[in-house]
Parts: structure tokens; C-alpha cells; sequence
């Protein structure tokens, strides 16, 4: 079976072809990174006009390398929440007129739960149940996933989530946007010791989160900088980086031992953090617990991850009509 994957939840346009839920015949993702760079972030406006410029030739681009046409698919996934209603819109009305035109079924898949199965396009995914750290610019959650398509909810984060503190932070300390990757790479150059930011909620037992105040700490300790301190901002991003990354650690590995199962699964956009690979394999491994990353491009926002749900959809019968809405807030997966 093949689906047509359509991605456009923020500022990447993406459309990916999927076959049998599992191999990507294509992957096409346009980001606009270099469009909201000179504004600090993503301008929800401007994102809504890009997708509309680009949904089309990106759908052709990903049709053309896997040799289709709309006639050889089986169907087609839209990423309907959630995200910015605006452009979630633009991928939603593309998805609506292509499945009426070429009379394929569509299936609304939401963008979290296509996070959690792109580990399924990895060669070594877990198997059923599993606990996924979910961690991207928007969210991060933990969630106990039963089946491709059913996830039990155990935490999320209260206020920011762990991205959003990473472009918090990178823009408090000038380096621009996206934040995530600059801090990794300062990072690497600094002494996460030199500096102990606040680990919030790490004491307790529960799997919430919270990173409002690490933001607010790191803008503390910023501005109370005397001139001349021998503190680089080297230090400062691993610093501030070490503080997100044991919270995050810690939750997971204690979610998956709540749950006595075996296998962990970490995706979204943050999962491309090398500290937090680095610390999520070694912690795993001496609790005896299995690890699942995907590749880098497989942890930010495209829409191959789109496709493999909706290949689940399809074959559960569970297609959409042409009604099908966004939703901008978070739905219990």
C-alpha cells in the first residue's frame, strides 16, 4: 500500500510517498528556516504563505523519484493537528482536493503520533508497547504507546516545552534561530559543570514537566553577569543544556520502568540533540532498557512520519471525510 504524505504543521512543507508503513520511497521537506531567521521565530503568517507556494512543487518532487503518479497510490495522510491553524490549513485543502480529484481515501493523521511512529521507518523499531519521549520545539510528552494508532498520555510539559526553552534561551543569548542546534554546538565547547541551572520537577515522581524556569534562570544568570567574568557562553549552553537534558533523561527512564516494559523510543525535533542521545543510550543501557532514535532527519517535522500512520488508518478502515478540520491544541493521542 502506498500513501501520500502531506506535512505542513509549521515551517516545513513537506510530502513523502510510504510504502506498507514502513519504506520511504520519497521525502521531500522545504523549510523556511532562512525566511524567519531575521524575526526571532516562526511568523505564522508568512509560514501560511510559504506552504502555499511550495505544497505544490513539493508534492511533485516527492511523487517523481518513487516513479508515481496520483493513479498509484492507495491514499493520501494530512497532518491536521497539532500546530498553526494557518498552515495546517494550506496542507489540509491541498490533501481535500487531491484525494476528491483522484478518488483516493484520506485520513487525517495528528503530527504527534507521526512522530512516534517514524521510528517505524527505522530498520530496528520496538516492539508493542513502548515508552516514547516525545520532545519538539511545541511539546514534550511522554507517552505509552499500545499500537500504532492508540497511545495511554502519562506527562507533558506544564508551560514550555524543551525546544521552545532552547530557542528561549538562543535568542536571550543572541545566537539567533533555531536555537537547538547552535546550543548543541556551543555546547560541546563548555563546561556543563561550571554552572548549575535548576532541574524542575526532577524530584518528582510524577512525569510532568516544566522548563519555564530554566529560561528564567539562564536570563538571571545572564544579566547578573559582571563584565569580564571568565564564564563563556560556552558555559552557559552547556550548562543550560545539561539542566533540560537530566529532566528529560531521568522521566523517560523512570516511565519505563513504571511501565516494566522494555523498549524506549525518543523522537521529535530535540531528539537530534547529541547530548541527549548520548545521555538517553548510557542511562538506558545500564537500566537494561532498549533504545530507539531515528536518524536526525527523521526526528524534525516531515512527512514520511505522516504517511506510516495513515498506512495504519487505511488499514484499520478509519478514513476521513471531506469535513476533516484542523485543531491547533493538543488532543490526547
Amino acid at each position: 500500500m502506498k500513501v501520500l504524505g502531506i506535512e505542513t504543521s509549521c515551517d516545513e512543507t513537506g510530502a513523502a510517498v510510504v510504502s506498507d508503513g514502513t519504506h520511504i520511497m520519497s521525502n521531500v521537506v522545504w523549510s523556511q528556516v532562512a525566511v524567519h531567521h531575521a524575526y526571532g521565530g516562526v511568523v505564522p503568517e508568512l509560514a501560511s504563505r510559504k506552504h502555499i507556494e511550495k505544497i505544490v512543487p513539493v508534492v511533485d518532487e516527492a511523487l517523481s523519484p518513487a516513479g508515481l503518479n496520483g493513479d498509484s497510490l492507495d491514499g493520501i495522510a494530512v497532518t491536521c493537528g497539532p500546530g498553526l491553524v494557518g498552515a495546517l490549513l494550506v496542507g489540509l485543502s491541498f490533501a481535500k482536493a487531491y484525494s476528491y480529484a483522484r478518488g483516493l481515501p484520506l485520513v487525517g493523521v495528528d503530527h504527534l503520533q507521526g512522530h512516534i511512529i517514524s521510528v517505524y521507518l527505522e530498520p530496528d523499531p520496538p516492539a508493542f508497547p513502548f515508552v516514547a519521549l516525545l520532545v519538539s520545539g511545541g511539546h514534550t510528552n511522554l507517552e505509552y504507546v499500545i499500537n500504532p494508532t492508540h497511545s495511554e498520555h502519562m506527562g507533558h510539559t506544564r508551560d514550555d516545552a524543551a525546544g521552545e526553552a532552547f530557542d528561549k534561551v538562543a535568542k536571550l543569548l543572541g545566537l539567533g534561530y533555531p536555537g537547538g542546534e547552535v546550543i548543541d554546538k556551543l555546547s560541546r565547547k563548555g563546561d556543563s559543570e561550571r554552572i548549575k541551572f535548576p532541574r524542575a520537577l526532577l524530584k518528582n515522581e510524577e512525569f510532568d514537566f516544566s522548563f519555564s524556569g530554566i529560561k528564567t534562570a539562564v536570563a538571571r544568570f545572564v544579566h547578573g553577569q559582571e563584565k569580564g567574568s571568565a564564564l563563556s557562553i560556552h558555559d552557559i549552553a552547556a550548562g543550560f543544556q545539561e539542566a533540560v537534558v537530566d529532566v528529560l533523561v531521568q522521566k523517560a527512564i523512570l516511565a519505563v520502568q513504571t511501565k516494566r516494559c522494555e523498549h524506549l523510543a525518543v523522537v521529535g525535533g530535540v531528539a537530534s540533540n547529541s547530548r541527549l542521545r548520548e545521555r538517553i543510550r548510557y542511562e538506558a543501557e545500564r537500566a537494561g532498557i532498549c533504545v530507539h532514535i531515528p536518524e536526525a532527519d527523521l526526528c524534525k517535522d516531515n512527512a514520511a512520519m505522516i504517511a506510516a500512520v495513515g498506512y495504519h488508518y487505511l488499514r484499520e478502515g478509519k478514513t476521513a471525510a471531506l469535513d476533516l478540520d484542523a485543531y491547533s491544541k493538543l488532543k490526547r493521542l
